[in-house]
């Protein structure tokens, strides 16, 4: 009897699995095929923050020693224009490279690289200036800051320049080749704040950028002052000294996350470390990771310097962990175009093959959301036709993702969206831009055509057309209905 009621209960169990479809089965985990979804599901294009790093630290990519406010002018309208050819969004701009501003700051000198004299006005308003063309052509600016760096020097034959003179002497450590406001010190981490502070208050930055200085690698510091006894003072909570100094930064970090969302909450806050965390947990005390998970950053941009199979620093390997270990920070990648056509670096950076390498790793990594070319000049030198590959990669315009807090109104999509006479028209409302979508093709992915202040765009391509809405967040509304034109 036993037997029969079996037979009888795996005979019913059998004609269920057999009826039920294959989306009925539960725990399927079958991936959605782009190329199968239904007719009247659009395929948008991947988001992308696509920027440059534009450095000023020894005048490398600007000003160049080119002291006059005209030339100044000239040469960075002349990169924001190949930028805005090349369909880059945002320029990341070094405002703060040596304990020293691009804006009259009431904590630092004007920087020497503007004047070639440390704190002398040059007579106009460069940091207005650089976001107001960066924003005139659609880009973010985002202002890039070294958090301790005072002074460099090649030894202890030359003396730092003067300090500030709202700079104690005591917050700084003169190292023999590098002179740094001190980390341990809790006036130095309020005195970053103020810093940033100052800066988002006055200036319409769409974000601070840090990169990977942070405690000094003594490598390239040379003999070091000793911080034992800031450990002394400050550390008896701390098992190690190595653990005192990570928690140092990580309170600088925090502080500068916290005084951006309680005064300026739509400023994006990003960080690009070194590509081995290893190095930046160990060596420069900064614990990325943590900063990842604790939600103090929105953006995570390790350098990634190195080509894909390096023994050391595998292009790949990095890529992996980074995006691994972001936590809520969205990934962008740091890629080393100074790097192609030197023939001091691998073979693989004598071909530009070695970027559309690493763009088809970072493209397929759901979870990166842009990229970062270090850095400005090497975009103009165009070494061994990089710049032309770059054109090639960024052929078409991105949408910036929404990679922060929302703060302006969420934007409603478009309306009234049809084709008269060549023309795409539609209505829209409030503080938005809109982005032009098209599909040639209804079941491939589209192309953005344009992000515009307009409400109408000349159309010749035959397709498929919608419009979506972005707000000054980056945050993007529904599309439109779909309008179709010669088909």
């Amino acid at each position: 009897m036993k037997r029969k009621i079996y037979y009888y209960i795996l005979s019913l169990l059998s004609a269920y699995v057999i009826s039920c479809s294959k989306d009925d089965i539960p725990g399927d985990k079958t991936p959605d095929n782009p190329n199968s979804k239904p007719d009247n599901e659009l395929i948008f294009p991947k988001k992308e923050m696509r920027s440059v790093w534009i450095t000023t630290a020894w005048g490398l990519d600007w000003p160049m020693t080119q002291y006059g406010m005209e030339a100044q002018k000239s040469q960075y309208i002349q990169y924001l224009d190949k930028f805005k050819e090349l369909h880059i969004n945002t320029v990341i701009f070094q405002v703060k490279p040596m304990g020293d501003a691009f804006y009259n700051s009431p904590y630092e000198p004007w920087s020497v690289s503007i004047t070639g004299e440390r704190g002398r006005d040059p007579g106009y308003d460069v940091l207005e200036f650089l976001i107001d063309e960066a924003h005139k052509r659609g880009m973010e600016f985002h202002a890039w800051m070294n958090p301790y760096r005072v002074a460099t020097r090649a030894n202890n034959g030359t003396a730092y320049p003067a300090l500030h003179p709202s700079v104690k002497p005591e917050w700084v450590v003169s190292h023999e080749k590098i002179q740094i406001y001190n980390p341990a010190l809790p006036e130095v981490r309020q005195r970053l704040s103020d810093i940033v502070k100052d800066m988002i208050t006055k200036y319409d930055v769409d974000g601070i950028h840090f990169d990977d200085y942070f405690y000094p690698d003594p490598s390239s510091a040379g003999t070091m002052v000793s911080d034992a006894d800031d450990y002394q003072k400050y550390g008896a909570t701390y098992s190690t000294i190595e653990n005192f100094r990570r928690a140092n930064v990580d309170l600088a970090i925090k502080g500068v996350h916290d005084v951006i969302v309680a005064n300026k909450p739509e400023v994006i806050f990003t960080i690009s470390p070194a590509a081995s965390p290893d190095y930046s947990l160990n060596t420069l005390f900064a614990d990325v990771a943590k900063w990842c998970k604790e939600g103090w950053i929105d953006v995570v941009m390790p350098q990634l310097y190195q080509e894909v199979g390096n023994p050391y620093n595998d292009f790949q390997s990095r890529l992996s962990w980074w995006t691994q270990y972001n936590h809520t920070a969205t990934p962008m990648i740091g890629h080393a175009l100074y790097k192609f056509g030197d023939s001091q670096y691998p073979a693989a950076f004598q071909s530009t093959l070695e970027l559309q390498r690493q763009f088809d790793l970072t493209r397929r990594n759901k979870k990166v959301m842009g990229n970062a070319m270090y850095s400005a000049r090497f975009i103009l030198s165009n070494p061994i036709g990089i710049t032309s590959k770059l054109a090639e990669i960024y052929k078409t315009p991105t949408v910036i993702p929404f990679l922060g807090r929302e703060v302006a109104p969420t934007p409603t999509k478009p309306q009234n969206v049809k084709i008269e006479n060549g023309q795409l028209i539609w209505n829209k409302q409030g503080n938005v831009r809109s982005v032009v979508y098209h599909f040639p093709d209804i079941k491939k992915e589209g192309i953005v055509l344009t992000i515009t202040d307009q409400t109408s765009l000349p159309v010749t391509a035959n397709g498929s057309y919608c419009v979506t809405n972005i707000n000054t967040d980056n945050k993007e509304s529904d599309p439109s209905e779909i309008v179709k034109n010669g088909i």
